[in-house]
């Protein structure tokens, strides 16, 4: 198994820095991407309500045979889910479909402003904390403005905040604030729009210089960087590739080369405009 270093958020829990994502993965094959990617060495899973695919990945844990101590489960609070009553309940509902007792971190999907919900999704976060459920909350795609007003208004910092970043949009503003705030920052979106970023010039001469993918080289600058970062793939062999990051070490040129490549482009939805319930 890859020995992937862990990063220690703000409540003292940690957290395996290179995790596996499964959004867009159907359910009925969750349990077999799950179970490749566990295979390969990760041991942070993530998923979320909203995904739909929290059946299959509940199997996959629970056929994998590993303790649960050494595993990190992260799902999030759906969007029509904000109300403190209907939070509460989502987090059961989450639960039960994974067949686990509680997650490693609970995530507030979207902040979704234009309902201005999502103070009262944190206060019901906050319950659900205490009681046990979420070993650490958080929050995801929340810009610095919703994330300073949760603080305010609420009494625990979010541990993290998982947001798109990729070389195309580095988030340096967002990066900042969370620095500033003691909040772990999270990666989707690692590799960009895929093609796109990967076919790059510049990637492959990095890569070509240390015997890398452009995908490792990415990730690789994520790690040094300091952010969670959480790639997806199907493929056992891109599963695998995606976890071997850890033989080799980006230099100065190499990572100024990788922010040359910041177009401020998003690939997903905008925050502050994303209504989707």
């Amino acid at each position: 198994m890859s020995s992937v270093p862990h990063v220690t958020l703000n409540n003292g829990e940690e957290i395996p820095q290179l995790g596996f994502g499964v959004w867009q993965v159907p359910d009925d094959q969750a349990t077999d991407v799950v179970s490749s990617a566990l295979e390969a060495g990760y041991r942070h899973i993530d998923t979320a309500a909203s995904y739909h695919n929290e059946v299959g990945t509940g199997k996959a844990l629970a056929a994998s045979g590993l303790p649960r101590e050494e595993l990190f489960v992260t799902t999030k609070l759906r969007n029509a889910d904000h109300g403190y009553d209907d939070a509460l309940r989502a987090i059961d509902v989450s639960l039960e479909k994974l067949g686990l007792e509680y997650v490693d971190l609970y995530l507030i999907h979207w902040p979704t402003p234009m309902y201005d919900q999502y103070v009262e999704a944190w206060k019901a976060m906050e319950h659900i904390y205490g009681e046990g459920k979420a070993k650490a909350i958080g929050v995801s795609n929340f810009r610095p403005a919703h994330l300073r007003r949760v603080i305010d208004e609420g009494t625990i910092v979010p541990a993290i905040n998982q947001i798109e970043l990729h070389p195309n949009f580095s988030q340096a503003e967002s990066r900042g604030v969370h620095a500033e705030l003691g909040v772990a920052t999270e990666a989707y979106s690692p590799l960009g729009s895929g093609k796109g970023l990967l076919d790059d010039p510049k990637l492959a001469e990095i890569g070509a210089k240390h015997g890398r993918t452009p995908a490792q080289v990415v990730l690789r600058w994520h790690l040094q960087l300091g952010n969670v970062v959480i790639p997806k793939s199907v493929t056992p062999a891109r599963i695998k590739e995606n976890i071997d990051v850890f033989g080799f070490e980006l230099d100065a040129d190499d990572i100024a080369a990788i922010a040359a490549l910041d177009t401020n482009t998003r690939v997903g939805s905008d925050p502050e405009t994303a209504a989707f319930r």
